[in-house]
């Protein structure tokens, strides 16, 4: 069966148009004009990836209500914005409450296909642990790669999908240096330099909410992130 998208945007010939190039590269598509009919019918049922806008049908935040909903019933589902906002504070606001990508609607179609695409990719490698692994340990860290679970001083770690596969992919080889493509070919997505930023202060923000003291992320500048090694 295809993947399917719901497209959750307000402007009918803007939502058509998206849903007919969806529909031309072999996606099932469902197209919402409002928050309360997405929310109805997500709820009965998730698609396979959600594109959202941030303002719907005369409510400017209803986009971020709907992630935080659609976050709450699935950790793992791909949430990627789809809006004109194109400023810092939205796009903050909306991996902070765990959409895995941020894109405005300059987006060229081939890019946004891509970053979808990444995205399913990683849903599919994710359906079995990666490189045969079930846990991965290091120091105080446990990743469970089948249940996509993360402690830290044995203490859960509330992590996004997108969050996971980011910090699996900096804790493999500690105290190596990971730069952007790097990161996005481990962590499976499509995303530019200010979207990785933000995920790694997001992710930063969660292990030093557990533990004060947590340093293990490393910014290495003009480089990219590590993990710092164990001492």
């Amino acid at each position: 069966m295809p993947y399917s998208i719901a497209i959750i945007e307000d402007d009918p010939a803007i939502g058509a148009n998206y849903a007919d190039a969806l529909k031309a590269h072999g996606y099932a598509v469902e197209l919402h004009a409002d928050r309360k009919s997405a929310m109805a019918a997500l709820q009965a049922r998730l698609p396979d990836l959600v594109l959202l806008d941030i303002g719907l049908a005369g409510e400017p935040d209803a986009g971020f209500e709907i992630c935080r909903k659609l976050r709450s019933q699935s950790a793992t589902l791909p949430i990627i914005f789809l809006t004109a906002r194109d400023n810092e504070f939205d796009m903050v606001s909306g991996l902070r409450l765990g959409a895995d990508d941020y894109v405005t609607k300059t987006v060229s179609l081939p890019h946004l296909l891509a970053r979808i695409a990444a995205l399913f990719r990683r849903a599919e490698l994710g359906s079995a642990a990666a490189s045969g692994e079930d846990v991965l340990a290091r120091g105080a860290l446990l990743m469970d790669l089948k249940r996509f679970a993360v402690t830290w001083n044995d203490k859960p770690v509330d992590l996004t999908l997108t969050e996971f596969w980011l910090v699996h992919a900096l804790a493999r080889f500690p105290g190596h240096v990971k730069n952007r493509e790097q990161l996005m070919t481990e962590a499976h997505i499509v995303v530019d330099d200010s979207t990785i930023t933000s995920h790694i202060k997001r992710m930063r923000r969660k292990f030093v909410a557990i533990d004060a003291g947590f340093d293990r992320i490393d910014t290495v500048y003009g480089m990219g992130y590590r993990w710092k090694a164990d001492t």
